[in-house]
């Protein structure tokens, strides 16, 4: 039996989740921000995925392991010590944005991040546009 995936989209308002679990002020305008931004290059309106992460549009996917789910195109959480941001990175050209994008930590899976200030957003916006169609190449996508 499938194990199932532990973030999943669900009904928490995305702007009230916001109002009650970020502290900070800036983090807050940070949060809405981002929100128009991601918006805006993805197309979809932001949807709350687990307790804390929000993505923008979704697709399918089906490891060799066997294992399947659904996942966010691309999103972020604004995490008390600092956000993290879900972009994939997988080209040889995004790597190179990577250079350019600002002040941040890399993880195997996300990009982490103080304050939106600390990014390059044309940058950002990049790498959002290219995960979005490395993810809409390589999977059953409603990005397409």
């Amino acid at each position: 039996m499938a194990s199932k995936n532990k973030t999943a989209k669900n009904e928490i308002d995305v702007t009230e989740f916001i109002q009650s679990f970020v502290e900070s002020e800036q983090k807050k305008q940070d949060s809405f921000q981002l929100i128009e931004l991601m918006k805006e290059w993805s197309g979809y309106e932001p949807k709350m995925w687990g307790p804390t992460m929000i993505g923008f549009g979704s697709y399918h996917y089906k490891y060799e392991s066997g294992h399947e789910g659904d996942a966010m195109i691309i999103g972020f959480s604004p995490r008390k010590a600092q956000f993290s941001l879900y972009v994939a990175a997988p080209e040889e050209e995004d790597k190179k944005l990577l250079e350019d994008l600002g002040k941040f930590k890399m993880a195997k899976a996300c990009i982490y991040f103080k304050k939106l200030s600390d990014l390059n957003l044309d940058v950002l916006e990049k790498l959002s546009k290219s995960t979005i169609k490395y993810i809409s190449e390589n999977n059953e996508c409603s990005c397409r």
